[in-house]
């Protein structure tokens, strides 16, 4: 359910044709959908179309789309995501989300979504909160994530050290444990799915770290803008301010969570838009402490991180082996990279998926212990935001460089999507 939505300015890369007919009867409509693979085999691929429907219908109501053959797909509509294009026309604008369970490239389908005013029938993702504390995503009775908001506390160091920064923890594909760490342990200020700079300049002379936050800064949870949940999808938006060390506002964060319902594996998308509150900023840091990163859970550098490996475009690592810009120059502007990790004798690996609008040069950093992602060099200005966008796979076991070339082609490729009336 949409709770709030906020104007968005990045444009989709799905094609569009706005929906001017009437509807018969406020309780139902329809649409047909196109979709062609292009050059990449799809499977268990998910979908995002903008569409434009008649006033009545939101994200309160249901779809169920239908082929040829009367096999049935479930989907689910959405306010425009983030980092999606809103235009002005009547009736109401969102997206319309569905996997696609298999396409074989080259190919098209044709499918009728049928939108009705009655509520999704079978398992959907549930948003829950502890307020003060954290945010919980879950699938059915199944957790997912958790988004760790609780405001800083600064009465002993060690509070402040577990509430100085914000970050989502993710649990493995069966909601078994959470595969991700939170504060403590080596290195305590990584944690979860986490993004910010160590070296960040602004104002007069004014220097910042959104990483260590070792002098006073703080990254800090303000708002929840927006909640989606529904059997495909489930989204939350909030609102993040960056501050120095004379708690001065310096930036802005609009972070967007998305966590996708996809056999085999769980789908995560973090889209971003960061604003300047204090003229030019300058964005800096190096692969080890800046960017948008992932850390497994404390069980791996305590205890299995020589089981530890990387898989890269270029092929499979041996365990103990790991990449570092600006010591391997080549490990720069990856299309994705991915970690294969053990936490409590479960095998997981995470992909990382950059995208090419992303600033570059990304550099690229790994560790044994298990954090691993990039950073960049940026200039934010009160007229130029950063907008970023990024997808995390999760599963169960072991992967080829193959199985992770079709996700980035899905991401940075997706399938092209016509609709009419």
């Amino acid at each position: 359910m949409k709770r709030f939505f906020l104007d968005s300015t990045l444009a989709c890369g799905f094609s569009l044709l706005l929906l001017g007919a009437t509807v018969a009867s406020a309780a139902d409509h329809s649409l047909q959908l196109t979709v062609a693979a292009g050059k990449h085999d799809r499977v268990n691929t998910p979908v995002s179309v903008p569409v434009q429907l008649p006033a009545g219908f939101d994200s309160d109501s249901s779809v169920t789309l239908t082929d040829a053959n009367g096999q049935e797909l479930v989907g689910q509509l959405t306010a425009p995501g983030l980092l999606a294009t809103r235009t002005k026309a009547a009736g109401w604008q969102g997206e319309l989300h569905f996997v696609l369970p298999k396409l074989a490239a080259g190919q098209t389908l044709e499918l009728k979504a049928q939108i009705s005013d009655k509520p999704a029938k079978g398992t959907s993702f549930a948003w829950t909160d502890e307020p003060g504390k954290h945010a919980n995503l879950t699938f059915g009775d199944k957790p997912v994530l958790r988004y760790m908001y609780e405001r800083v506390d600064n009465s002993t160091p060690e509070r402040r050290g577990e509430t100085y920064k914000v970050y989502h923890h993710v649990f493995d594909p069966q909601g078994k444990q959470l595969v991700t760490k939170g504060p403590g342990g080596k290195f305590p200020h990584h944690r979860g799915l986490y993004y910010g700079f160590n070296r960040i300049a602004y104002g007069d002379g004014k220097k910042a770290d959104i990483w260590h936050l070792h002098k006073g800064e703080s990254q800090t949870h303000e708002e929840f803008l927006s909640q989606e949940t529904g059997p495909v999808l489930g989204r939350h938006l909030v609102r993040i301010h960056w501050n120095g060390t004379e708690d001065d506002l310096f930036a802005v964060e609009l972070r967007e969570m998305t966590v996708y319902n996809t056999p085999g594996g769980m789908l995560i998308e973090f889209a971003d838009r960061l604003t300047s509150e204090a003229g030019d900023v300058r964005l800096d840091g190096d692969p080890q402490h800046a960017g948008f990163q992932f850390r497994a859970a404390q069980h791996v550098a305590e205890t299995s991180n020589k089981e530890t490996y990387y898989l890269r475009p270029d092929g499979k690592d041996k365990p103990g082996s790991f990449r570092n810009w600006p010591g391997d120059k080549t490990h720069a502007n990856l299309p994705w990279n991915a970690m294969s990790f053990v936490v409590n004798g479960d095998r997981y690996t995470a992909c990382y998926l950059d995208r090419p609008q992303n600033p570059k040069e990304s550099r690229f950093s790994e560790r044994d212990y298990g954090r691993f992602g990039s950073y960049f060099e940026f200039d934010l200005t009160e007229k130029q935001p950063l907008e970023l966008n990024y997808r995390v796979w999760l599963q169960d076991g072991e992967m080829t460089v193959e199985e992770v070339n079709a996700l980035d082609a899905d991401f940075v490729d997706p399938v092209d999507v016509k609709v009419s009336a």
